[in-house]
């Protein structure tokens, strides 16, 4: 079981300068930016190929780099899994045998972090073993680099934008078993890319990084709700994501509902079981306000209440912060309709939510 990363460095390559200071616990830590932002970059100073100018990155106890000090652990000794963006597995080799190099890896400097059956279990890969990496598919192919870095005792596990080179179907087939790695193991993953709806789907945390400077790091909910960040999420903007349960499904009128802290929601049809978690994205411009309960309107969802902040935005417009059942919601308005609702903290409001993207049912958000 690995404790949370540390990373603190400044790294000039060129004209190019890279500045980092975030932590990362358990579970999935998005880096994302523009491509060039310096993503991978910070990836291989973890994983040991680049030596920062400047700088300290530790793992639980362990020192990997320390340049005030001159502390410098190489990189067969951290314990650093790193998938690429092409699987890069022995061709000649049957995906066993690919596996077995990992366990083989582990055994110079421990014992795996977990075993076999379970790696494989997760990852799906059980029926691909006897095959070579030539008859595999893209997604079946990263799944096996993965399990291998895993099966070779990684304590923190590097995923260097592993489905850039994959088409739509192949990503859909991936993603639910990095989710089932997130949900599984209990060690940081760093996944770098570019592609909100990956982040949106799979990720516990988030670091955007900008120009090679990290501009910002925290929980995915909450940086995801930050106006002064809605710029770096391109069109979208702000958001909110709401984690939820399947109640049921009415079949007559092909709809779900879709228990969430902030309220049940009614939702297109999901292929999803009654009791299934799905991950909910809520854009802050989906979301209209009223000041007494509407009548009379083709939206189904409608939730109830609080004001708790108005916050300033960009031109006309505003974001008006929400408490719904102390699950927290940000709509965007223009400040007039917030001076002619009179919004103000502590007022009682009526959400209709317009749109709602369900980011683990395979929705694209690109």
């Amino acid at each position: 079981m690995a404790e949370g990363l540390s990373v603190s460095l400044r790294h000039r390559q060129g004209d190019f300068t890279v500045e980092a200071d975030f932590r990362a616990g358990p579970g999935v830590t998005a880096l994302f930016g523009r491509s060039g932002a310096g993503k991978t970059t910070l990836l291989r100073a973890v994983a040991g190929l680049l030596r920062p100018q400047q700088g300290r990155i530790t793992l639980g106890g362990r020192v990997f780099v320390d340049t005030g000090t001159g502390a410098w652990l190489p990189p067969h000794r951290r314990r650093v899994g790193y998938v690429f963006q092409d699987a890069r597995l022995f061709p000649h080799l049957t995906v066993r045998q690919n596996l077995a190099y990992g366990r083989w890896f582990a055994g110079r400097g421990g014992a795996t972090t977990v075993p076999f059956d379970d790696i494989v279990g997760m990852l799906g890969i059980v029926p691909l073993l006897g095959r070579r990496p030539g008859g595999l598919s893209g997604g079946e192919r990263q799944r096996v680099a993965i399990g291998r870095a895993l099966l070779a005792g990684a304590e923190v596990l590097l995923l260097d934008e592993p489905l850039a080179s994959l088409d739509a179907a192949r990503r859909a087939e991936i993603l639910p078993y990095l989710e089932r790695l997130r949900d599984g193991l209990d060690l940081p993953i760093l996944h770098v890319s570019h592609s909100l709806a990956e982040v949106v789907r799979l990720a516990t945390a988030l670091v955007l990084v900008e120009q090679g400077r990290v501009v910002a790091s925290g929980p995915l909910a909450a940086m995801l709700a930050r106006p002064d960040l809605a710029a770096l999420f391109g069109r979208f903007g702000t958001a909110t994501l709401l984690e939820g349960t399947v109640e049921g499904h009415d079949p007559a009128w092909e709809l779900t509902r879709v228990a969430t802290p902030a309220g049940p929601l009614l939702l297109p049809r999901l292929d999803r079981p009654v009791g299934a978690a799905v991950r909910l994205r809520v854009l802050a411009r989906d979301v209209l306000l009223s000041t007494r309960p509407p009548r009379d309107l083709s939206a189904r969802n409608v939730l109830p209440g609080m004001v708790t902040a108005l916050l300033p935005g960009t031109g006309a417009e505003m974001e008006a912060s929400l408490d719904m059942a102390g699950q927290p919601l940000t709509a965007s308005l223009t400040r007039l309709a917030a001076a002619e609702l009179g919004l103000a903290p502590g007022q009682p409001v009526w959400a209709v939510v317009k749109a709602v993207a369900v980011v683990d049912g395979g929705t694209g958000l690109d």
